[in-house]
C-alpha cells in the first residue's frame, strides 16, 4: 500500500473558535470531523502572526530559526526554501498541489517559484466556495502518486472592502456574543455575527472535502490536518502572546489514529512536521525543532513547555514568550508601554477601545499568569515576591531557548528586511 495522501486544510485568524472548542458557533463539519479525528486542545502556533506561524509549521521550526521575523509580503522570507515540507514529501515520492492562501512567500507565482508546489490550483475568486470547488475538482482527478494538497481558505480573516468585516454577512447581531476580550456592544455583535457566517463558509468547504474524499475512495488513505494560524482578528487577540493570540484549533485525522480523542497536553504546531513524518515513515530532517505528537495519543506529554514570539507584524513589536501546563511568561524586547495600535486589524471593534482611550492604556514589559487560577491570563503577577522563584525560573528557561536557537533578539533591535512596508 502507497503511503497516504496528505490534506492541509488552514484557515486565517480562526483561533479555537470553532464548535468542537466550545465556542458559541454552529460548525457542523468540523463538529463532526472533530469526532473522526485527534483533537489538540492546548495547541499553539509559533507565532501569533501569519506567516511566521505558517513558517513554524511547514518547516519545523521556531518563526526565528526558519527566517520569517515578519511578514512575506513586508518583505520577510524563509532563510531556506528547500526546507518547506512540501521539498522533504516530493523526496518521497509525493506530488503537491495549493488552492488559495499560503503566506510563506510574495510575488508573482510564488507558491510554484519560490516555496516549491508542484502546481497552484486557480480559483475563480479568493472566497471559500470558489476555492471549495477547486480542491473538489482536484481531489476528482486521477493520482498516480501520492498528494499534499494545501487548501487554504482567506476566511475567516477580515477583508476591508467588504460591508461585513468578515466577508460574509451575518445573521441577526442583537443574539450574538462579542469577541471573548470585547464588550458586549451593537458594534463588537455586528463584528462577531460576520465572523460566525465566515466560519460556516470553512465548515462547508472542509465538508465539501471530506465528502469528495471519501466519493473518491481515498478516505481510508489519506491524513487530514485542520488548523489555523492564529488567534482572531480582534483586539487583545491576533498579535498578542497569550492564549487568545496562540491557541490555534489543531485536529487530525490519520489511518490508524483514535476517532474522537481530545489531547490536553500542551502541544506546538512546531510539532506537526515531525508527525507527519512519524506516520508516513520518513526520516525527520536534521533541522527539525519540534517532536512527534503520537505519543500524546497513548496519554504521555511531548513537552514541558512551547515558545511562541512576535518580532514584525505590521511594525515591529519585539516580544517572546514561554508557556507551560501552569504558568505563562511574556517578556517584550523594547521600550514601548503602550499598545502597538498599527499591528491590530481595524474593525468596529478596534474603534471602540481606540475611542474609549486603548492608545493610553498602560502594557507592561513582563507578563507572568498562573494558567491554573487565572485561565483568561488577567491577573499579572510579574514582580510578585511570592511568585519571584517561578519567574526567574521562567526567565531563564526563555533565554536558554533564545541562545539555544540563536535569536536575533540577543544582538539586540532587529532591523527590519530591505523591502519591507512598515506603517507610517
Amino acid at each position: 500500500m502507497r503511503r497516504p495522501n496528505i490534506v492541509y486544510f488552514h484557515t486565517h485568524d480562526t483561533g479555537r473558535y470553532i464548535e468542537p472548542y466550545g465556542a458559541p458557533i454552529r460548525t457542523p463539519r468540523l463538529q463532526a470531523f472533530a469526532e473522526e479525528s485527534v483533537v489538540f486542545r492546548n495547541a499553539h502556533s509559533v507565532a501569533p502572526t501569519c506567516s511566521p506561524s505558517r513558517a513554524g509549521l511547514l518547516t519545523g521550526q521556531w518563526a526565528h530559526s526558519a527566517g520569517m521575523l515578519g511578514l512575506a509580503h513586508r518583505g520577510h522570507s524563509l532563510r531556506n526554501y528547500d526546507q518547506h515540507l512540501v521539498h522533504t514529501l516530493h523526496r518521497h515520492g509525493y506530488t503537491s498541489a495549493l488552492v488559495g492562501v499560503q503566506h510563506e512567500a510574495s510575488g508573482a507565482g510564488a507558491s510554484t517559484k519560490t516555496i516549491g508546489y508542484h502546481e497552484e490550483v486557480p480559483t475563480a475568486d479568493v472566497l471559500a466556495p470558489a476555492r471549495r470547488e477547486a480542491a473538489v475538482s482536484y481531489l476528482r482527478r486521477r493520482h498516480e502518486q501520492p498528494f499534499f494538497l494545501s487548501v487554504g481558505l482567506l476566511e475567516t480573516h477580515t477583508m476591508k472592502s467588504a460591508d461585513w468585516l468578515f466577508g460574509h454577512a451575518g445573521g441577526d447581531e442583537r443574539w450574538t456574543a462579542p469577541a471573548p476580550t470585547m464588550p458586549d456592544a451593537a458594534v463588537t455583535r455586528r463584528d462577531m455575527a460576520s465572523f460566525h457566517a465566515a466560519a460556516a463558509q470553512v465548515d462547508q468547504a472542509l465538508g465539501a472535502v471530506l465528502d469528495t474524499l471519501r466519493e473518491e475512495g481515498l478516505s481510508d488513505n489519506t491524513v487530514v490536518l485542520v488548523t489555523t494560524d492564529h488567534g482572531l482578528a480582534m483586539p487583545g487577540m491576533k498579535c498578542t502572546l497569550g492564549a487568545t493570540g496562540t491557541g490555534v484549533m489543531m485536529m487530525l485525522r490519520a489511518p490508524g489514529l483514535p476517532g474522537g480523542l481530545a489531547v490536553d497536553s500542551l502541544v506546538s504546531q512546531v510539532d506537526v512536521f515531525p508527525t507527519l513524518c512519524a506516520l508516513l515513515g520518513i526520516d525527520e530532517p536534521d533541522w527539525l525543532q519540534g517532536q512527534s505528537l503520537l505519543p500524546t495519543i497513548e496519554g504521555r506529554s511531548v513537552r514541558d513547555e512551547t515558545f511562541a514570539e512576535v518580532t514584525y507584524h505590521a511594525a515591529y513589536q519585539p516580544q517572546r514568550a514561554i508557556r507551560t501546563e501552569q504558568w505563562l511568561y511574556i517578556r517584550s524586547f523594547d521600550d514601548q508601554n503602550r499598545p502597538n495600535l498599527s499591528n491590530v486589524d481595524a474593525s468596529e471593534s478596534k474603534t471602540l477601545w481606540v475611542n474609549a482611550g486603548w492608545a493610553d492604556q498602560p502594557v507592561p514589559r513582563v507578563r507572568l499568569h498562573d494558567l491554573t487560577f487565572d485561565p483568561h491570563e488577567r491577573n499579572n503577577l510579574a514582580g510578585d515576591p511570592a511568585t519571584a522563584t517561578i519567574q526567574a525560573g521562567l526567565a531563564r528557561r526563555l533565554d536558554r531557548w533564545m541562545i539555544d536557537t540563536d535569536d536575533p533578539l540577543l544582538q539586540g533591535p532587529v532591523p527590519p528586511p530591505a523591502r519591507a512596508e512598515q506603517p507610517a
